[in-house]
């Protein structure tokens, strides 16, 4: 094995600051996304903001969130400390 995959110190999502607020934005999302994809289901309105979604809305929402929750964890887990260290 090489050095580098055996000195691996795993993902560090809680590491840094950025890596945290990252994770907690993919969480949110992923959430935002279960929500829009329940209601596109129920075929009812969102509650805050009065917008009926059918369940073709509801998929399409969901793949927006999902598509940027998975983007953040990405971020979250590999992006190295910038300014801040």
């Amino acid at each position: 094995m090489t050095t580098s995959a055996t000195s691996s110190d795993g993902l560090g999502l809680f590491d840094s600051t950025f890596s945290i607020v990252s994770t907690i934005g993919a969480v949110l999302l992923v959430v935002i996304g279960v929500v829009s994809l329940w209601t596109g289901y129920q075929g009812s309105t969102l509650p805050v903001i009065g917008t009926e979604l059918t369940i073709i809305t509801g998929i399409v929402g969901f793949m927006f969130a999902v598509f940027f929750a998975i983007g953040a964890f990405i971020m979250a887990a590999f992006m190295e400390p910038g300014f801040d260290r």
